[in-house]
């Protein structure tokens, strides 16, 4: 069944978190937000890293080229 169908894998790791001003973003998963999840995944890039929000699919794999990204 995960042959023909595939497996959805969500996962969250967080590590070296120290310190009480440490900000929870929010994930709103909900279908009508808005623009809301983009906004938020593009918090957690910005402050760790375009590498901290990656497809699962991606894990393990090699990136080949990358090419740097200039901020807006």
């Amino acid at each position: 069944m995960i042959h023909r169908q595939g497996v959805t894998l969500i996962g969250v790791a967080v590590g070296n978190r120290d310190g009480d001003d440490a900000l929870q973003l929010m994930l709103p998963l909900d279908r009508r937000s808005d623009g809301a999840l983009d906004r938020a995944l593009d918090e957690v890039r910005e402050r760790f890293g375009t590498a901290a929000v990656t497809r699962a699919v991606l894990l393990g794999r090699d990136p080949g080229l990358t090419v740097p990204l200039l901020p807006d």
